[in-house]
């Protein structure tokens, strides 16, 4: 069993911060699929902008993101900070707060999560 934190921190301007993103949706999505492993999947950060963008039906990665999409969590402090806590909220995907606004990574090192940041 593997507890794998999967963090998307890569925000939505470049090629290279696409290639992040699909590369950390598809590892979440191995992990998801292995009834074994317990999967976090956080957008954090600019990350928190590709939420909207994913829940676009058109979007070339909307289907990778919907296969993982159930674990999907953001940072609250940081969706607000980059304009879409609204879309995140409209989305249906839940924010974390643990940790002044933000997610608590000593909180999923203290509970054996290997941090997998993109």
């Amino acid at each position: 069993m593997t507890n794998a934190a999967v963090i998307i921190l890569a925000g939505t301007e470049s090629h290279s911060d696409l290639g992040r993103l699909v590369n950390g949706l598809e590892a979440a999505k191995e992990f998801s699929e292995n009834p074994d492993d317990d999967l976090e999947l956080i957008f954090d950060g600019a990350g928190t902008q590709w939420i909207p963008e994913l829940e676009d039906e058109d979007h070339d990665y909307h289907d990778l993101y919907q296969s993982v999409s159930d674990e999907a969590a953001a940072c609250d402090y940081c969706s607000g900070a980059f304009g879409v806590a609204e879309a995140v909220d409209d989305a249906g995907v839940v924010t974390i707060d643990d940790n002044d606004g933000h997610p608590s990574i000593r909180s999923l090192v203290d509970d054996d999560y290997e941090i997998i940041t993109f």
